[in-house]
């Protein structure tokens, strides 16, 4: 028994919610998403709550209860308010600045880095040393906010590099000088 497959998926007003089968279609004011589960879970919508119940009494279904329903309810939290993710660039001429849709980023290369924004996905930079990703999909905005952190990685002597906000960087004390 999944203690999280069992509750019920609010739906807020302003929020549609269409089943087929295993197909499900979420709309919202911030965007439509659109996702396909395991055939061995049974969704149906009574009223403004959907539920998510297994077809069968096997180990594996059982296994996919929980994450399906989670899945539901973040494409419905998702299209209603959505989510974001903040970046912080902590370095010496570090900075980033929005070229259009898209992110351009000073990072030490002998190139400025230019990451395109995907589709759903829309980037802000109140200071040039802060980003904040956001977009319906809690997975693509978490993708999205990974794959820019991956230009450089906080690193241990320094702290420099590009970290989630509030993420801590274990120091390392650097080479000993000679006594």
């Amino acid at each position: 028994m999944s203690r999280i497959g069992k509750m019920p998926i609010p739906v807020p007003s302003g929020v549609e919610v269409k089943i087929d089968g295993t197909t499900v279609t979420v709309k919202g004011k911030k965007g439509e998403l659109t996702r396909t589960f395991q055939p061995t879970m049974i969704i149906k919508q009574e009223g403004d709550e959907v539920l998510v119940s297994p077809a069968n009494d096997e180990r594996q279904t059982n296994a996919y209860w929980g994450l399906t329903r989670s899945l539901l309810h973040n494409m419905v939290v998702g299209v209603s308010e959505g989510y974001s993710k903040k970046l912080e660039l902590v370095g010496v001429g570090y900075r980033a600045a929005l070229k259009g849709r898209d992110l351009e980023m000073q990072l030490g290369f002998s190139h400025p880095v230019l990451v395109k924004a995907p589709e759903g996905i829309t980037f802000e930079v109140p200071s040039q040393t802060e980003i904040t990703v956001s977009g319906a999909s809690k997975e693509q905005v978490g993708q999205v906010a990974a794959d820019i952190r991956k230009w450089r990685k906080p690193e241990p002597y320094k702290g420099k590099g590009i970290r989630y906000e509030g993420e801590y960087v274990r120091r390392k004390a650097g080479k000993a000088g000679k006594e």
